[in-house]
This record gives structure tokens, C-alpha cells and sequence, in this order.
């Protein structure tokens, strides 16, 4: 008799006593899908679904997470997904793509620097990693990082800390770090051009 006014008044759906196990498995099944696509992403096929099931779960980990995939696929909204549902989602997100920073300031770009550290560096700079305290970083193209970036990249992964370039101090950083890339990382673990 109320179930007319339970939905009117903003249930999800009703299930009258008795119920079996089934029927409240797919009603709650249903709900979830629900969720998944109501707050700030649209999916309807299935695989799509799923991938975002799997970002849910993970969000709610404090797991270092590699995206794969093609070029344009959304690897970056599967992380910003990720950074929204987790305990992280009121600090920053910073996205840098790797594949934008020449060479040559991957170090400043990353670590930050301090005033007078290279020609040009009038004041200090603060780098991805500090500025993604208490957040998440994202590294887009993180395949496109140099060797030597990348040694450097595997200890502050291991300890959360680094120094800015030219500093004198250890710098400390709580950040959740994910990466995306195009490339298939092994494949580039195997010719030396990434980091095992």
C-alpha cells in the first residue's frame, strides 16, 4: 500500500516480505550499477560498467595504480574517478603528462628547485610531488620519463621522500600515485628503456 509513496518520496525501488535471496541480490545489484554512472561518469556497456566497478575498488585503496591503454581511451578520467572515491578526494590531484616535459626539466618538473639551482631559476619551485601532498599524482605518459627520472621516481615511491633540485633538505610527501601509459611497460622493461 505505501510502496506508491516510498518511491515518490526518493527510494531506490521496494521489495515486499517475503523476498527471496535473488530478488534482493538483483535489486541491489541494480542499485549499484546505478551509482556507478549516476555521479560523474556515463557508461552504459557493460565492459565500460565493470572497468568502473573495478576503479570503485580500488579507490578505496591506497594502491599505486597503472592505467593501460590507447591513446585517447580516458585513462585520465578512469584516475580522476579513482582520485574522487577515495579518502583523498578533498586534496589535490595533479596531472602531469610526461610526454609534454622535455628531457631537461623532468627533474624541476617532478621535484621542484630551489632559487639559483640552473640558469633561469629565479625563485624556488615547488614540483609534483609536494604539490600532490595529502592527494594523488597522476603521471600521464610515464613510459616517456628518463632513465635517470626514473631511479629517482623508484625512491621517492619506496621512502615519500626527495629532494628539490639544489636543495639542501629532504622533502616529505604523502601522495597516492598513479600512472597511465599507451605503451606496454614490459615490453620496454625488456629492451632497458624502463625501470623494472
Amino acid at each position: 500500500e505505501n510502496a506508491v509513496d516510498v518511491m515518490r518520496n526518493g527510494a531506490a525501488d521496494y521489495l515486499v516480505k517475503p523476498f527471496e535471496a535473488d530478488e534482493l541480490k538483483r535489486v541491489v545489484d541494480k542499485y549499484l550499477r546505478d551509482i556507478d554512472t549516476a555521479n560523474d561518469v556515463v557508461a552504459e556497456d557493460p565492459a565500460s560498467l565493470n572497468l568502473f566497478r573495478v576503479a570503485a575498488r580500488v579507490a578505496a585503496t591506497e594502491a599505486t595504480v597503472t592505467i593501460s591503454g590507447e591513446s585517447g581511451c580516458g585513462k585520465e578520467v578512469i584516475a580522476r574517478y579513482i582520485h574522487d572515491h577515495s579518502s583523498r578526494a578533498e586534496h589535490p590531484f595533479v596531472a602531469i603528462n610526461c610526454a609534454a616535459i622535455p628531457e631537461s626539466l623532468q627533474d624541476s618538473e617532478l621535484f621542484g628547485h630551489e632559487r639559483g639551482s640552473f640558469t633561469g631559476a629565479h625563485k624556488a619551485r615547488a614540483g609534483c610531488f609536494e604539490r600532490a601532498d595529502g592527494g594523488t599524482l597522476f603521471l600521464d605518459e610515464v613510459g616517456e620519463l628518463s632513465l635517470a627520472v626514473q631511479a629517482k621516481l623508484l625512491r621517492v615511491l619506496q621512502e615519500r621522500r626527495f629532494d628539490r633540485l639544489g636543495g639542501i633538505r629532504t622533502l616529505k610527501s604523502d601522495f597516492r600515485l598513479i600512472t597511465a601509459t599507451h605503451r606496454t611497460l614490459r615490453d620496454m622493461v625488456e629492451v632497458n628503456r624502463f625501470r623494472e
